[in-house]
């Protein structure tokens, strides 16, 4: 091999590291992005009646007409870390810790699959308990 293609060869391999560094640089994830990802994964958990989101939320969502999917969500980024906090409603009987670990793994795995991001911390916080599903229950057994 001549030293003219080892030459070329490094080169190539220079370049080639410079653009797996420079890969995700100048991409800017908005945070209420992340948000929806979240409130996507979120939603898909058993256990989970709802969202808890703020008055303005609610206001928001009659008149649009369209469901918030970031509805009780708060994504902070920093760099390429992500913070979730999620605001939740839990159904009535269901096991509050085993909700919450579940919203975790999924948040955090939705999250780093779909923007790359590292997702560092995913707060679950309950905000309450549905219990319709309760009376609902309780009703069918009285007939």
């Amino acid at each position: 091999m001549s030293e003219e293609n080892k030459e070329e060869k490094k080169e190539e391999i220079v370049e080639l590291e410079d653009e797996i560094k420079t890969e995700n640089d100048g991409i800017k994830i908005s945070d209420d992005v992340v948000a929806v990802i979240a409130g996507v994964a979120v939603s898909e958990v058993p256990g989970v009646s709802g969202m808890a989101g703020g008055f303005a939320g609610g206001i928001s969502e009659v008149f649009s007409g369209k469901k918030n999917l970031a509805k009780g969500i708060k994504a902070d980024i920093n760099e390429n870390v992500a913070k979730i906090d999620v605001n939740i409603i839990v159904e009535y009987g269901s096991r509050i810790p085993d909700v919450a670990f579940e919203i975790q793994n999924r948040v955090k795995k939705a999250v780093e699959s779909m923007t790359g991001l590292k997702v560092e911390e995913v707060n679950v916080h309950v905000q309450g308990v549905n219990t319709d599903t309760a009376e609902t229950q309780k009703s069918d057994e009285e007939e």
